[in-house]
C-alpha cells in the first residue's frame, strides 16, 4: 500500500502571497474609488457653490406662486423679513390706521393681503380720505368685477398722486394677486399723501424673492426693497380739522413769483440775530428742520440763554428733531405768541409753507428787535 502523498509546505506561503496580492489590489482599488468619489463630491460641491444663485432656492414658496407661465416672474417677501420687528410694526401701524379711518363703516382689517385685494376696502378707504364718492359697484364677487373695481379705485389714486411726483409701484394685477409689497407701497403712499396721524417706522427694508420660470424650472433671486422715505413722513395729522386758509396759502397758489421776496426778507431777519452766534441761514426749508436754529433764535429774540440740556444740539433721529421744534414752539408761547398753526412734524418734514408761517410770526413780533 503506497503512502499518501505529502503536501509540500512550500505551496502555502505562495498561496498566502497570492491572497495578500489580491487583497492589496482590491484595497488599492477601493481606496482609489473612494478618493475619486471624494474628488468628485468636492468638484460637485464647488460647482453647486458657483451655480447656487441660479438654482432654485430653498425659500418656501406658496403653491399659487408656482403656477407661472414660461419666463413669467412673481415677487414675494422673504419669510425671514416678515419676522423683522420693524416690518411687523409697519404692518400693524397701517392696519390700525385703516381700521381707525373706517371705524364708522364697521370694517375691520386683519390681514392686508386677504382684506384689500378685491378693492372693496380700498374703495371705502379712498372715499373716506379724499371725501369723494367713487362710481363703482358696492359688492362684486367675480374676478372680472373685482378687477374692474380695482381699476377704478387705482385710477382715482393715481390722479391724486401723480401730480405730486409719486412713482407708481403697484397695479391691478399685483394688488388683486395679493402682492404684499405692492399693497404696502400703495398704503404708504396714501398715508403720506393724506398726512395720516401715524408714525411709520424708520428705514424699513425687506428682502424680496423674485421667482422666475425658466425652461420649466423655478429660479429665485433676492433683492432688497425699502419703503420710500418712511423716516421723513411720520406722525402726520390728517384727522384734525382743516385749518383756515391764510396769506401763505394764497401766496403759494396765486403768487408763487413773490415767494422768493418773502423768503429773502425772512432770511435777512433771522440772520440779523443768528449772526451774533456766527450762524447763517441760506435755506429756510432745510436749516430750521431740526429745530436747533429755532430754539437758538428764540433765545436771541427774548434775550436769554437756553440751557443745552433742554434740547438736542445735534439731533439725529426724527423724534429728537420733533422735540426741538416742539420746545421752540413752547418758547414762542412763553414769549406771548399764539400757538403756531404749523405742527412740529411738518417743519421737520421740510414743509416750506409751515416753516414760513412759523418764521413770519416771529418776524411780525420781533422785527424791530435789535
Amino acid at each position: 500500500m503506497s503512502a499518501a502523498p505529502v503536501r509540500s509546505p512550500t505551496l502555502r506561503p505562495h498561496r498566502m502571497k497570492k491572497e495578500e496580492s489580491f487583497l492589496g489590489k482590491l484595497g488599492g482599488t477601493l481606496a482609489r474609488k473612494k478618493k475619486a468619489k471624494e474628488v468628485s463630491d468636492l468638484q460637485e460641491e464647488g460647482k453647486n457653490a458657483i451655480n447656487a444663485p441660479m438654482n432654485p432656492s430653498t425659500v418656501d414658496i406658496h403653491p399659487e406662486d408656482t403656477l407661472l407661465e414660461e419666463n413669467e416672474e412673481r415677487t414675494m417677501i422673504d419669510p425671514n423679513s416678515k419676522e423683522d420687528p420693524k416690518f411687523k410694526e409697519l404692518i400693524k401701524v397701517l392696519i390700525d390706521w385703516i381700521n381707525d379711518v373706517l371705524v364708522e363703516e364697521r370694517i375691520i382689517v386683519k390681514q392686508l393681503e386677504e382684506d384689500l385685494y378685491d378693492g372693496q376696502v380700498l374703495q371705502k378707504l379712498l372715499e373716506k380720505l379724499a371725501d369723494r364718492k367713487l362710481n363703482v359697484a358696492e359688492v362684486t364677487q367675480s374676478e372680472i368685477g373685482q378687477k374692474q373695481k380695482l381699476q377704478t379705485v387705482l385710477e382715482a389714486v393715481h390722479d391724486l398722486l401723480r401730480p405730486h411726483g409719486w412713482t407708481i409701484k403697484w397695479n391691478v394685477d399685483s394688488i388683486h394677486g395679493k402682492n404684499l409689497i405692492s399693497i404696502l407701497h400703495l398704503l404708504v403712499a396714501l398715508a403720506m399723501h393724506f398726512r395720516a396721524p401715524i408714525r411709520l417706522p424708520e428705514h424699513v427694508s425687506v428682502q424680496v424673492v423674485v421667482v422666475r420660470k425658466r425652461e420649466g424650472l423655478l429660479q429665485t433671486t433676492h433683492v432688497s426693497e425699502e419703503k420710500p422715505a418712511l423716516h421723513t413722513y411720520t406722525d402726520f395729522n390728517f384727522f384734525s380739522p382743516k385749518p383756515e386758509r391764510d396769506a401763505f396759502d394764497t401766496l403759494f397758489d396765486h403768487a408763487p413769483d413773490k415767494l422768493s421776496v418773502v423768503k429773502k426778507s425772512l432770511i435777512t431777519f433771522v440772520n440779523k440775530h443768528l449772526n451774533k452766534l456766527n450762524l447763517e441761514v441760506t435755506e429756510l426749508e432745510t436749516q430750521f428742520a431740526d429745530g436747533v436754529y429755532l430754539v437758538l433764535l428764540m433765545g436771541l429774540l427774548e434775550d436769554y440763554f437756553v440751557p443745552l440740556h433742554n434740547f438736542y444740539l445735534t439731533p439725529e433721529s426724527f423724534d429728537q428733531k420733533v422735540h426741538n421744534v416742539s420746545f421752540a414752539f413752547e418758547l414762542m408761547q412763553d414769549g406771548g405768541l399764539k400757538k403756531p398753526k404749523a405742527r412740529p412734524e411738518d417743519v421737520v418734514n421740510l414743509d416750506l409753507k409751515s416753516t414760513l408761517r412759523v418764521l413770519y410770526n416771529l418776524f411780525t413780533k420781533y422785527k424791530n428787535v435789535e
